[in-house]
């Protein structure tokens, strides 16, 4: 949905050629643009090119709800929480993410809709969404950082319904159009700097080519093409593991969106409220809701539901059950528009550990890996391609300090138990989210 309500643009060439390449980068996503800017910025010589399998924001950077968040956010934990240092350790991370895509969209002069400074809202809309609430502020308390408590008149305010009690704004997150601002990332960096994308360019395989001058070469083969080089990137989150890496060790995600049409000028007025806001639900397992106004219209997304995937795909009959749940989850919010349709329903896939860890490092002589991103893509996925291009040549100055090499990903238990054993726990916590949901 983010992709079809923006503009038709003029998509990067498609690989067609045996080319060469000082690093190459295999993902256009969040990781992977963000590796190839960072690797730009510490050699500006270097020859760097970026296969993406689809259209440049088509895949999951393109599916997310938008939120760019600095604060820790646990999907594993009831709150979002986790041990205090950890979260701090985390903060700072994330907001070196946020830092980077700041002066990103800067320099690429992005329209004022890909990227917005304006925090987001921690929604609660039942008396234990507001224990969840009043617990958070008790953790943002000891870390020292802001916040602002809205009673259920501000939420109103801010939303024009009446369905929330309480508010937990903090000021940090970083709102996006995810595919606006992926887009003018891809053609930003292509256009300054010394990379080419090459979108429409899935890799069907990866092959050691032996030795030269002392490297390991690799060559990324693509159907009409390849691309050699000493140096790989694999920004590709779960699908890491059709690589051959992190086997067994990854749990695919789906997350489900759903966007409205565009509201009518009679139909904003009756819902009043401010034109942009974006809320997470004080539940994890609840539903995001955000209203956007800009280049695609007045429109209203919700998101929620979840699925566990191992084959990395989302079946039709889920699809069907996730939009009508969003089209519930809309009229309960929205009575007063009961006119409006969704026109878009999505899935997207988000990549977990365990032990909530990047799958990251140098996984092979040459190859490198910047995936699993535990479900805040857009921040941790800037901070691990950002780190990961930082590994790979070899720089000392770091963008994102505090990052300390982490465990691997531990080991998923047998695909039968795991499938039925996270899929039962998925749809208990959607059910007891209740009012969230």
């Amino acid at each position: 949905g983010w992709k079809e309500i923006l503009p038709t643009r003029k998509t990067h060439k498609h690989l067609t050629d045996n080319v060469n390449a000082d690093y190459l980068i295999i993902g256009a996503g969040f990781a992977g643009l963000s590796a190839a800017r960072r690797l730009n910025q510490i050699d500006k010589d270097a020859k760097i090119a970026v296969l993406e399998a689809c259209e440049v924001s088509e895949g999951p950077a393109g599916r997310n709800s938008g939120f760019m968040i600095d604060l820790p956010h646990n999907l594993a934990s009831d709150d979002y929480l986790g041990n205090l240092e950890k979260d701090h350790e985390q903060t700072l991370i994330n907001r070196s993410a946020i830092d980077f895509a700041k002066s990103a969209s800067d320099e690429y002069q992005m329209p004022p809709e890909a990227i917005q400074f304006v925090g987001k809202t921690n929604a609660a809309a039942s008396k234990k969404g507001m224990n969840f609430n009043t617990e958070y502020a008790k953790h943002l308390d000891k870390t020292s950082e802001s916040y602002k408590i809205l009673d259920a008149q501000a939420m109103k305010d801010l939303t024009g319904i009446d369905y929330y009690l309480n508010g937990l704004w903090t000021p940090g997150t970083a709102m996006l159009q995810p595919a606006l601002y992926i887009q003018e990332l891809a053609d930003g960096i292509s256009k300054k700097s010394n990379v080419t994308i090459y979108e429409n360019s899935a890799v069907i395989d990866l092959l050691d080519e032996g030795r030269q001058s002392g490297q390991k070469i690799w060559k990324a083969k693509t159907s009409l093409g390849s691309i050699s080089s000493p140096k790989i990137i694999l920004a590709v989150n779960g699908m890491v593991e059709r690589f051959g890496y992190f086997e067994k060790r990854l749990m695919t995600i789906f997350t489900y969106s759903s966007m409205t049409r565009t509201l009518t000028s009679d139909e904003s007025n009756t819902l009043g409220g401010l034109p942009e806001w974006g809320l997470t639900s004080a539940d994890a397992m609840g539903s995001s809701v955000r209203r956007i106004s800009g280049i695609g219209g007045d429109r209203i997304l919700i998101r929620n539901r979840w699925s566990y995937n191992p084959s990395m795909e989302a079946s039709d009959a889920f699809m069907h059950f996730a939009g009508e749940s969003h089209s519930s989850s809309f009229n309960a919010r929205f009575p007063m528009l009961d006119k409006v349709s969704m026109e878009y329903c999505w899935g997207g896939r988000l990549c977990l550990s365990l032990n909530s860890v990047f799958a990251q490092g140098e996984v092979e002589e040459g190859v490198y890996s910047a995936c699993c991103q535990n479900g805040l893509g857009t921040a941790k996925g800037t901070a691990i391609g950002i780190i990961t291009a930082e590994k790979i040549s070899g720089t000392i100055s770091s963008l994102v300090p505090n990052f300390v090499d982490e465990e691997p990903p531990k080991k998923l238990m047998p695909k039968a138990l795991m499938w039925a054993g996270v899929n039962s726990y998925i749809r208990w916590k959607e059910l007891m989210a209740g009012k969230e949901k």
